[in-house]
């Protein structure tokens, strides 16, 4: 569904690339985690597979279009919801009517229902007088209404309460289908860990990790071990009240549990032996 080929793609030609022969590949079904410190370039990655910025060199083919073109059959079809919200002073009832015609297969149906389970029921409530929290479930029910085949989400946890980021895993999984693909940025990691089925971790402009998280549990496990000994080989350890926390590789496919802020901090500290453990190209 998008496939990236070789790009570079740098902000500043005195500056080093944040991306230099950067290769993807994503499929519709799959709900992908995108991961990666500060300034690493994963809402950048997002904008080249959407046709909003354009790479120096190599290719990018969204739903077999050619991304930087902006193929209005492409457009119609990808809704990208972004993390810098900007929303009019004007009613839910009026965004709809201004914004959704761009998109054929909106639901207002859905929408309505999306509304309902954010506790959002007021349509003709003006949208720049919501608080933060208000108008991110908005805008997340509109992105998730338009039907799109694509829909790529920046941090869209930020600004939920408790009980909405709840919410907001359930209204996702209710969306999801197997036509549909969904890229997630995130540093909430923890919000996002029932939801996610695939982690892309960008680290250095480049990819560290592309795996579901059914393989990355068959190659890695994660144990809280009590001892300094018995932590001895693992990739990565944190000592914690509860225990030491650990990831080794699952060397005996032992059934576990992902932990996606350790296998982040794992990757990160034990690059090259990730890439071996998953066949990534050095």
């Amino acid at each position: 569904m998008i496939s990236v080929k070789d790009i570079t793609f740098g902000y500043s030609k005195k500056k080093a690339p944040i991306f230099k022969d950067l290769s993807l590949e994503l499929n519709s079904g799959h709900i992908y985690g995108l991961l990666g410190k500060n300034g690493e370039g994963k809402t950048t990655l997002m904008k080249l597979m959407s046709g909003l910025r354009f790479a120096q060199s190599g290719s990018i083919e969204t739903m077999g279009f050619p991304a930087p073109f902006r193929n209005p059959n492409m457009l119609k079809d990808i809704y990208f919801l972004s993390e810098e919200m900007y929303v009019p002073a004007v009613s839910i009832d009026a965004y709809i009517k201004a914004f959704a015609p761009f998109y054929p297969n909106f639901s207002l149906e859905k929408m309505q229902d999306y509304l309902h389970q954010f506790e959002m029921t007021d349509m003709a409530q003006n949208m720049s007088k919501m608080s933060h929290g208000q108008k991110k479930k908005v805008l997340i029910s509109f992105a998730l209404a338009t039907n799109t085949k694509i829909i790529f989400m920046d941090e869209p946890t930020n600004g939920l309460d408790i009980p909405s980021k709840s919410m907001f895993r359930k209204v996702m999984i209710s969306a999801a289908d197997d036509d549909r693909l969904f890229v997630i940025s995130t540093h909430q990691v923890r919000d996002l860990y029932s939801l996610i089925d695939s982690i892309i971790i960008l680290d250095g402009g480049e990819i560290l990790l592309n795996s579901s998280t059914e393989e990355i549990t068959e190659k890695l496990l994660f144990k809280v071990v009590d001892s300094i000994e018995e932590a001895q080989g693992a990739l990565y350890s944190e000592d914690t009240l509860r225990g030491i926390y650990s990831v080794f590789e699952n060397t005996e496919h032992l059934e576990n549990k992902l932990d996606m802020e350790l296998l982040f901090n794992a990757v990160l500290c034990e690059k090259q032996r990730v890439k071996e453990i998953f066949n990534l190209k050095k």
